[in-house]
């Protein structure tokens, strides 16, 4: 059976995404501007509290997997990794490169900003086609 890459889990995956932005995002901004934490920090601490809400939501309600297993949480945490250190990895030197002589507090928060767009698309078809494939 052939699936469409856009369906009715792109609906449900970026219904999860506002709720995980909400408590990700929300994490990273926070930290990062008002606790002074690193880009680093702050942004680990975004897909550590949203990875753990995305697990699940995107587990039962986007993907609707009833898997159990341990190899599928790996499968998962292996996911985000890799498309957090690639999006992250290249929202920093991208966005310092354009927005060169801004202050690093803007250029930071637009690379934080830039990092989770490329997230999510990359996120999406790792969770799709590799952590919760049927």
């Amino acid at each position: 059976m052939k699936r469409k890459l856009i369906d009715k889990t792109v609906i449900k995956f970026l219904i999860v995404g506002v709720i995980n932005t909400l408590v990700g995002a929300g994490t990273m901004f926070l930290l990062y501007n008002l606790a002074h934490c690193s880009y680093w920090l702050s942004s680990a601490a975004n897909y550590i509290a949203g990875g753990t809400v995305s697990f699940f939501l995107n587990k039962y309600f986007t993907f609707q997997n009833k898997e159990r297993s341990l190899k599928q949480l790996v499968k998962f945490v292996l996911t985000v990794s890799v498309c957090y250190f690639i999006a992250y990895g290249a929202a920093k030197p991208l966005v310092l490169l354009l927005l060169e002589g801004q202050t690093a507090t803007i250029q930071e928060n637009i690379a934080m900003f830039t990092g989770m767009v490329l997230y999510t698309g990359l996120n999406y078809l790792g969770q799709r086609f590799f952590a919760f494939k049927k």
